[in-house]
């Protein structure tokens, strides 16, 4: 049994590990902001959730907020912490910049000094598949260059790992970053394609398909996701004294320190997926077609080879199992 500190708790992802690391028995303190970001009733309906569990606490409290993050690490006195608190989303980073800058950049820096001043023994925190930015080489893996982000969120969670690296070299903290690819599933984000189209269709509005549809996502189920986090949890990163300098692998380090992908290695058609979708639901959708919006990439498709030879594991939930379970919860939750 640990100790372990989500941030992020009543998000997505947040909810669906807390749950899991609840059920395996883990004391687990949640922290979130519960910005309206998108609908709070949300977000509020999973926390009434984790709140059934006597190991759960929570607190409201924004990673800006230094003072109150510090105080609830000394109290609680976390084994681990894993970050996945950030403003989320590509296309509203044009929209409200200043949120990217202040939760992932300044809120990401207290939480390094937080686990620096009170020893954390490993932190796990959440990058994105953004961060490939204008690669075009597929599949994604994480030795490859990132240095041509195509949104300031991209940037960030780019700065995240620069930033977790840079603790990790002065202050021996363990780092474990974890690129997640299109992630989606019951619970699920609504500013998701998923989950938008899913509304949109329901309700006979057009769906937006930017790019003319030709887009390609490797959509990864939400189940696939936490189990990597959960096996990840007791896999503290170790220096590696013979890594090499000359030809320098930006997945690993002299330093504590460690890069994964999370993705189901199975990249799918953005007009397939719709095609799924429609199935699944049993309307046809109306279709907007749209260019491309700025700071979108045309395809995404992950690498896991680090991940698989380091945790035994891969995603592997096919995309009509996860839409078939995210329909089904979509239409009980909204009463449909």
């Amino acid at each position: 049994m640990s100790r372990i500190l989500v941030t992020g708790a009543a998000g997505f992802i947040g909810f669906y590990l807390s749950e899991r690391l609840l059920q395996d028995g883990h004391d687990v303190l949640g922290i979130d902001n519960l910005n309206d970001y998108y609908d709070v009733n949300l977000k509020l309906a999973r926390l009434d959730i984790l709140k059934q569990h006597s190991c759960f606490q929570f607190a409201k409290v924004a990673l800006e907020d230094k003072e109150n993050l510090d105080k609830i690490f000394a109290e609680f006195k976390p084994d681990c912490v894993i970050n996945l608190a950030a403003q989320a989303g590509v296309r509203y980073s044009l929209e409200n910049p200043s949120a990217y800058i202040n939760s992932n950049l300044v809120g990401f820096g207290n939480i390094l000094e937080c686990c620096r001043h009170h020893r954390i023994g490993h932190l796990i925190f959440a990058s994105s598949s953004s961060v490939y930015g204008a690669n075009e080489s597929t599949p994604f893996r994480t030795s490859d260059n990132v240095d041509h982000p195509m949104s300031l969120y991209a940037a960030t969670k780019k700065a995240n790992e620069l930033m977790a690296h840079s603790y990790a070299n002065l202050f021996n903290l363990p780092c474990t970053g974890l690129r997640f690819f299109t992630v989606y599933g019951p619970w699920g984000r609504p500013d998701m394609a998923v989950f938008s189209f899913t509304k949109a269709i329901i309700e006979g509005t057009p769906i937006q398909v930017f790019n003319n549809g030709n887009m390609e996502r490797d959509f990864t189920y939400i189940d696939d996701i936490v189990e990597g986090i959960v096996r990840l949890i007791p896999l503290a990163p170790t220096a590696l004294p013979q890594w090499d300098r000359r030809n320098a692998d930006p997945s690993s380090s002299f330093a504590p320190y460690k890069i994964y992908n999370i993705g189901n290695h199975k990249p799918v058609k953005l007009m397939d997926m719709i095609a799924l979708l429609e199935t699944t639901i049993g309307k046809d959708a109306i279709k907007d077609f749209k260019p491309m919006q700025p700071g979108d990439v045309p395809a995404t498709f992950a690498d896991i080879t680090d991940l698989e030879r380091g945790i035994g594991f891969k995603p592997n939930t096919p995309l009509s199992v996860g839409m078939q379970k995210f329909v089904t919860w979509y239409k009980d939750y909204y009463k449909i």
